[in-house]
């Protein structure tokens, strides 16, 4: 059975993440961002949102665990900000229901959403420039980077909340990454 760690960035919809996964059948567990990689076994991690970038703990050390990885809001926005992107404040600050468009239907992680989804995001902070090796694979009016990949390191992210019931295709995201972490184990 497929193992997904959800990685606590204590973020108010992390408990969420880690539902939507046990609902698909996976075997997942919750585990604080101050536990190092090296103490988790997993074939995907997830790294939930969150209210701060100075509370992220041992998160970006995950980037390096040779499992697929999905960035959730501050998760995304960690994983930018580590490998050389820019992060930076939104022009739309509270969560909003917000139409993404897709910009690539190949893409094996939200490529299946095209050519638009509806979704719940917050843009208080936003990717504002992916770091190398990523494309761009959705955006919004109010965010030029809603989602992001790079399948050469198998990393992932999306500004908004799959999780949550106000995001229509939400599981079929997590379904995405589940079928990218079958793939890759």
């Amino acid at each position: 059975m497929t193992r997904i760690v959800v990685v606590d960035n204590h973020g108010q919809f992390t408990h969420l993440e880690h539902r939507t996964l046990r609902d698909l059948g996976v075997d997942t567990e919750i585990v604080d961002n101050d536990t190092p990689p090296e103490e988790v076994e997993a074939d995907g991690i997830v790294l939930s949102g969150g209210p701060s970038m100075e509370r992220i703990g041992h998160s970006p050390e995950y980037l390096d665990s040779d499992v697929p990885v999905l960035g959730i809001c501050l998760g995304m926005q960690l994983i930018a900000e580590e490998l050389g992107g820019t992060v930076g404040s939104g022009d739309y600050g509270g969560y909003a229901d917000v139409t993404v468009e897709i910009e690539d239907s190949d893409d094996p992680f939200v490529g299946s959403l095209a050519p638009r989804t509806r979704v719940w995001a917050s843009h208080a902070d936003e990717v504002k420039q992916v770091p190398e090796g990523f494309v761009r694979t959705g955006h919004s009016d109010v965010c030029d980077v809603e989602s992001m990949s790079d399948t050469d390191r198998d990393l992932y992210g999306v500004q908004w909340h799959p999780e949550v019931a106000h995001t229509e295709e939400g599981e079929e995201v997590f379904e995405n990454f589940l079928d990218l972490c079958e793939k890759s184990a």
